[in-house]
């Protein structure tokens, strides 16, 4: 039975997810109707707090009614998309990610110093249909039987669809040495995506089974459940903690790890870490499961990984009123381990 549970230090939501959600919460509680183009993250939970607040998703800006307030994720969008707005007099509040930004610019100038551009990112995901608006020749190719499809030209770029897996994006620049006579190479991989990885990497080899948390439909989190599966520890990917509710799935586990998506609050860890600990912990660790999830999560999560920057819901300071804070808003301790533990014998 489960009688350690550990979660991945520098988890809760990126940078990005975190200033798009704060903005479109700033815009409602403004009063403003205001609506965001697409989701602006993959998770349920935080898309029915907005939805609570007011904020309500649409998929495209004709959808947008007269007067509201869009916000743009941190996927960003392309630039028709803000002229489009614009011209209908939509204040538009941009969340678009700073590395996303940057990508953007980088782009621009590829095509203005005339590179033939080569973009490594899936179809049709957001991020990517943005970043097509600043080069719309891109060469998008995704999986390695897409790559035969790259001409052979004098002068290429490579450039990166921020949450794609460092590795792939590693062989391809590989591949395309032999495409090209000069090419460039633009490293635009999400650092807070890598250091996700290597830190998700690092709590699988020490552990013995390990939940992964975060919306199916988000590629980073599916990337951190393969990576768990390289390192050969078994491994699962929930939504949230209801979707745990077979204590058998965890076999003989004594140290079980959490690690998260980058769109994937603090609080759901603890939550999942929690739910373990009850369904399959020891007598000792169920009876303290709530207690030991949440100094788990306190002594792993820097405020870097925070659920929100607004000043009304910072973290509370240190000493006995850190106590009353929300759980997900505790004051964080960081151990520099790995993760950590959380144990009941």
């Amino acid at each position: 039975m489960v009688q350690e549970i550990r979660i991945a230090k520098r988890t809760g939501f990126c940078y990005g997810v975190r200033e798009a959600v704060d903005k479109a919460k700033e815009s409602a509680d403004a009063g403003k109707r205001t609506q965001t183009l697409g989701q602006v993250v993959h998770n349920e939970g935080v898309i029915a707090d907005l939805g609570a607040r007011g904020v309500v998703s649409i998929a495209e800006l004709s959808e947008a009614v007269a007067g509201s307030t869009v916000v743009i994720r941190a996927h960003g969008v392309t630039p028709a998309v803000r002229s489009a707005a614009a011209e209908r007099g939509l204040e538009m509040v941009d969340g678009t990610c700073s590395w996303v930004i940057g990508e953007q610019k980088q782009l621009q100038g590829l095509v203005e110093e005339g590179y033939t551009i080569v973009l490594l990112g899936t179809p049709n995901h957001p991020e990517v249909v943005g970043l097509l608006g600043f080069a719309p020749d891109a060469i998008v190719v995704d999986d390695e039987s897409d790559w035969d499809r790259i001409p052979r030209k004098k002068r290429m770029a490579l450039i990166t669809q921020s949450t794609q897996p460092p590795w792939k994006f590693e062989r391809l620049a590989a591949f395309m040495v032999s495409r090209a006579h000069e090419l460039k190479i633009i490293n635009s991989v999400c650092p807070v995506t890598i250091r996700r990885q290597e830190d998700t990497v690092e709590l699988a080899r020490a552990v013995e089974f390990i939940v992964v948390v975060g919306g199916r439909q988000s590629a980073n989190t599916r990337e951190l459940t393969r990576l768990c599966e390289i390192v050969a520890t078994p491994a699962i990917q929930v939504e949230r903690a209801s979707d745990l509710t077979d204590a058998s799935v965890f076999g003989t586990a004594r140290v079980v790890g959490v690690t998260g998506g980058t769109s994937t609050p603090i609080e759901d860890l603890q939550a999942v870490a929690e739910r373990i600990l009850t369904m399959a912990g020891t007598r000792d660790a169920a009876a303290h499961a709530h207690e030991l999830a949440a100094s788990a999560l306190s002594a792993a999560v820097t405020p870097a990984g925070r659920t929100t920057s607004l000043r009304s819901l910072e973290l509370a300071p240190t000493g006995d009123a850190g106590h009353d804070a929300p759980a997900g808003l505790r004051p964080r301790r960081g151990t520099g381990r790995t993760a950590a533990p959380a144990v009941a014998r």
